[in-house]
This record gives structure tokens, C-alpha cells and sequence, in this order.
């Protein structure tokens, strides 16, 4: 095909994991996963991966690849990234990228942001205002950087204080870079598909996981993790679910509690990635669902060129 891969977005809980493995099985192709959280191992139930035997009928990358104690970040994810669409593309096979993270397929596709420097002294006194007064300092952003105030979440303090960091050293906001650094020629060419399910259906799958997830045993999966000695301060438990349940084993809420706060926590979560999406150009968005979807993305995929390999 004239593209080096096919790349599949769009809100969580959309359908992503089963179109990627979908296309990849049709085109003869391998998923490359591009997800925050799926990289930590033993992070298995909230972070929604493809099970086992999915697994084992479509070749999954960049799953359980790093330590939850440890950090894993947008650097570690091209380089990671890049030499698997290698391996995939010699082999003579197509590769999918299915993004549940949309900074991480942004940083694949255009290179890592070059941000501004970090000003040390900026950064202290930012975070000892974010320990008196957050809400003031995500009413500064919202003033500064509407996008970023929009596409980060209100809990999420080390984005928050770099995005605030980037508009005051700068003088200009951290979305504004952002758009302006994807102008430049793409790091690969690729096609990239959207996931968009009404707004009503959208929510009804975000709710069906989510409760399905701690029926499964979300609370027991994060009870094992600390007991193994992580840390519940580590950046692998800020993901939803994960913090929600470590509420539960502190007594701040009960299970039921959780489910709902985590329920609340991911639509605001799919209507940031959705705004991000929409200021992105040249994604086909799709509009069946289920197996229809595989088929339209399937048409899409032959009216372009086909599948075949990537290699050049």
C-alpha cells in the first residue's frame, strides 16, 4: 500500500483494539499498540488490553513491555515504536497502530515536541501554588492556553504545571507550539482512521467496561500490585480505574463509588480526546460499528491502494 502504516484513533472505549486486530487480520498486518498505560505489566484488567487469544491470532507490540515502578514516556515510545514498524514492515507485513493515546501517535508521527526549556525556579513556585490553591492555577491555564486547559485532565498536576511552565517561559501557549510543530513534513506516511460512535453509545460502552472491569476484579488487580511493593504514588496508578481503586483500599469510597467516579472520569477523558482529534487533519472518520466497521475501513483501505506491505 502507498503508506507505511494504517493508523486507527479515536475516543476510548470506541472499538480501536478490536478494528486494529480487525484490519490486521484481513491485511495481513500486526498491531502496534500506542497506549500509555497497556506498556506496564500487570496493569492487565483496567488497561482493557487485547486478551490472549486475541494475542495470539494477531501479533500485539509494545504490550507489558515496561516496569509499573518505573515511568515509561513518550521518548521510550518512538523508539520503541519505530523499531517495531521496522520489524513488521520487513517482514513484509502491514502495520496497524491503534492509538489510545493520542500524544504518543502525535509524538510518532511529528517527532517529540521540542518544548521550551524548563526553568527550574518557574516550577517550584508553581507547584507550592498547586499545593495551596489547584483550582487557581487551572483557571490560569483555561485563561492562557484554552486547548491544553481542555485536553488535560483537572487532576493531572504534572501536565497542568508544564503547560502553565511552557506559556510562561514562552509567551505562547503550549497548544499553539503543538499545532504549529505538526505542520512540518510527518515522520511516516500513513492513513489514518477515526473512531466517532454517537455520543449516547459512546457512553453506554464507556459504562459497560468500566463495570465490567471491577467485576473482574479491578480492586483485587491493584491490591496485588502494592502488595508486590508498588508504590501507589507511582505514574502507572494515576490511570483511571487505578487511582479509583486505591481510593477503595483507602476507605475514601466504596467499590460502587469507584465505579461511578471512573465512569465520570472517562467520558471527560473521551470528550478531550475527541477534541483533540477533531483539530487533526486528515482523519477518515468512520461511521459503522461492529462488523460494519471493519468492513468500511476495509473499503476504505482497497479504495486507497489495498493492503501489501509498506516496504519501500
Amino acid at each position: 500500500m502507498d503508506a507505511d502504516a494504517i493508523v486507527v484513533v479515536g475516543p476510548t472505549a470506541a472499538g480501536k483494539t478490536a478494528l486494529g486486530a480487525g484490519l490486521a487480520m484481513r491485511l495481513g498486518g500486526e498491531v502496534i499498540s500506542a497506549d500509555a498505560f497497556a506498556v506496564y505489566r500487570g496493569l492487565d484488567i483496567g488497561t482493557a488490553k487485547p486478551d490472549r487469544e486475541l494475542r495470539r491470532r494477531v501479533p500485539h507490540h509494545l504490550i507489558d513491555i515496561a516496569d509499573p515502578a518505573e515511568r515509561y514516556s513518550a521518548g521510550m515510545f518512538v523508539r520503541d515504536a519505530d523499531a517495531a514498524i521496522a520489524a513488521v514492515r520487513e517482514r513484509g507485513r502491514v502495520a496497524v497502530v491503534v492509538g489510545g493515546t493520542h500524544f504518543y501517535v502525535r509524538a510518532l508521527l511529528w517527532g517529540l515536541f521540542p518544548e521550551p526549556p524548563k526553568d527550574a525556579a518557574l516550577r517550584r513556585r508553581l507547584a507550592a501554588e498547586w499545593e495551596e490553591h489547584p483550582e487557581a492555577l487551572r483557571e490560569e491555564l483555561a485563561r492562557l492556553d484554552p486547548d491544553s486547559a481542555r485536553r488535560i485532565a483537572p487532576a493531572d498536576r504534572q501536565r497542568t504545571l508544564r503547560a502553565l511552565e511552557v506559556c510562561l517561559v514562552s509567551g505562547r501557549p503550549m497548544s499553539a507550539l503543538w499545532r504549529a510543530h505538526g505542520r512540518g513534513a510527518p515522520r511516516y506516511r500513513v492513513w489514518m482512521l477515526g473512531l466517532n460512535p454517537p455520543r449516547p453509545e459512546l457512553h453506554a460502552r464507556i459504562a459497560g467496561r468500566v463495570e465490567s472491569m471491577f467485576a473482574a476484579g479491578l480492586v483485587r488487580e491493584v491490591t496485588g500490585l502494592l502488595a508486590g511493593g508498588l508504590s501507589p504514588e507511582v505514574h502507572a496508578l494515576k490511570a483511571i480505574g487505578y487511582r479509583e481503586s486505591c481510593g477503595v483500599l483507602r476507605g475514601e469510597w466504596t467499590t460502587a463509588e469507584a465505579v461511578e467516579r471512573s465512569i465520570t472520569a472517562t467520558r471527560r477523558l473521551a470528550k478531550r480526546q475527541l477534541t483533540w482529534l477533531r483539530g487533526e487533519t486528515g482523519v477518515e472518520w468512520l461511521t459503522g460499528t461492529g462488523d460494519d466497521l471493519v468492513r468500511e475501513a476495509i473499503s476504505r483501505v482497497e479504495a486507497r491502494g489495498g493492503a501489501g506491505t509498506g516496504a519501500t
